[in-house]
């Protein structure tokens, strides 16, 4: 029978539907939270049985993770993401000793064995370095996401020395009033990030696979500029935000 994970994070919820014996991912889906996390949930999951062809009546368990993991009455139990994520990476890559998680509203670095989780560190106390901080400075550059990627890809970073989110937004208009192009400036800020990533994996011994997960790790820009930082390769799942989802997916299957 079907099983699945759904994932409500901050900025983005996902969902995961698993063939509970064979370990197949019949269909997953992902949609912005906004600001009723269980609304997004449901849907979410009505999404990924849709690509499942399945329906939600069917799934013989649901396990909810994330932000919004409270949120959700159907769950029939909820998971920690740290747990989930690492979980949903060991699955995948089945070397993996430390996943670098960059989500919506903070960047955590796990260390994992055989799936299972052996110590974290967190950032959770600003949004700079997390998704939500990039939405903001989409904004701020007019470019959507993924021209984001992009442009980091092509620019020459500035330097971003503040290390607060509101800080950082004032300097970055400041950079763009002296006349600084955007792609230098989104180039500075993706290289600032993947320091801040770096600062908090040399708090967490690097054994094994690195395997990265989150909204982010679908640039493919930043993906490379992070291996670089931490001179090390770095695994970078297909679907590399629905990692979660699956984690919770793989517990349902239990």
């Amino acid at each position: 029978m079907p099983v699945a994970g759904v994932d409500v994070g901050s900025v983005a919820a996902k969902a995961v539907v698993l063939d509970e014996e064979k370990k197949i991912v019949l269909g997953r889906a992902v949609l912005p939270t906004g600001w009723n996390s269980r609304e997004a949930g449901e849907q979410v999951l009505q999404a990924a049985c849709r690509a499942a062809g399945v329906e939600p009546a069917g799934l013989r368990r649901v396990v909810g993770t994330g932000y919004g993991r409270v949120a959700l009455p159907f769950a029939d139990k909820v998971v920690t993401e740290i747990s989930c994520h690492a979980r949903g990476a060991s699955w995948l890559f089945p070397a993996t000793g430390v996943v670098l998680d960059i989500g919506g509203q903070d960047s955590k670095v796990i260390a994992v064995e055989d799936g299972a989780v052996q110590d974290f560190v967190m950032n959770d106390k600003c949004a700079a370095g997390t998704g939500r901080f990039l939405q903001v400075l989409s904004g701020i550059l007019g470019m959507e996401l993924p021209e984001l990627g992009q442009a980091a890809a092509t620019g020459k970073p500035v330097s971003i020395s503040s290390m607060c989110a509101v800080f950082a937004e004032t300097e970055i208009i400041g950079l763009l009033a002296q006349g600084t192009a955007p792609a230098d400036i989104a180039a500075g800020v993706y290289l600032s990030i993947a320091r801040r990533m770096r600062g908090l994996a040399a708090r967490i011994p690097l054994k094994g696979e690195c395997t990265f997960t989150g909204g982010l790790a679908t640039s493919p820009a930043f993906s490379g500029l992070l291996a670089a930082e931490l001179g090390v390769p770095v695994n970078v799942p297909d679907d590399p935000q629905t990692v979660g989802a699956l984690g919770a997916a793989l517990v349902a299957a239990r």
